[in-house]
């Protein structure tokens, strides 16, 4: 496809915006890393001024469309880097793909903590917690470590003209990704089959008795 417009994916966006937030008060630097066709340096500009210190783009005009090619070539570039916290969104949301953060982090070896709505360092190590039906889970765990942003982690900043003209001037370092071979394939596309009309049962108490039959002999839900 040319002629779609690419954003940085919302949830990376919280991701970003937390390693920014960890830099200011703890200091080092964030490092984009980002796999990609040419056009995905427009993203990366954007995300260096949003506060990132440089980038690395994977750059490749095709690539498999599997969370594991995406993995194994994500943990390849970072296998021999140094860091302490690896920040993913929790999701892609064109796909609704769940797994290359947790992929990333087993091939790594490092502990990941999935859909965190906070995270702070604490005495070396992370503190993260995790949103779950009805309360919360708070997780401790050593460095490195990966993560995985829900929505309510960060508000993403805004980005100045001054800061987007100053993004230009920051290092962006330009590689091919290694290949790996595709584990999933995506055999067919289509949309869902169109919902059928609805019909008016009838008006007030009286209509009652024939909505029950319907939903009971017609829909089954009851």
């Amino acid at each position: 496809m040319t002629d779609v417009e690419y954003v940085i994916n919302p949830y990376e966006e919280y991701a970003l915006e937390q390693g920014v937030q960890l830099k200011e008060k703890y200091g080092g630097e964030v490092t984009v890393l980002t796999l990609g066709p040419e056009k995905s340096t427009q993203m990366i500009q954007k995300a260096l001024a949003l506060g990132a210190d440089n980038a690395i783009h994977l750059r490749t005009a095709s690539f498999p469309d599997d969370p594991s090619a995406v993995a194994r070539a994500l943990a390849a570039e970072l296998k021999d880097r140094q860091f302490d916290v690896l920040l993913f969104g929790k999701k892609g949301v064109d796909d609704d793909n769940h797994q290359v953060g947790e992929m990333v982090s087993e091939l790594l070896g490092i502990p990941c903590a999935t859909q965190i709505v906070k995270l702070d360092i604490k005495d070396g190590n992370a503190v993260a917690v995790r949103e779950v039906e009805g309360g919360s889970i708070t997780i401790e765990t050593s460095l490195p470590a990966a993560f995985t942003g829900e929505k309510d982690l960060t508000v993403p900043r805004y980005a100045s003209l001054r800061e987007l003209v100053a993004a230009r001037k920051k290092p962006i370092t330009v590689k091919e990704p290694k290949s790996y071979p595709a584990l999933l394939e995506t055999v067919s596309m289509q949309y869902p089959p169109p919902r059928p009309q609805g019909r008016i049962i009838g008006k007030g108490p009286g209509a009652v008795p024939e909505l029950i039959r319907v939903l009971h002999e017609e829909a089954k839900v009851i």
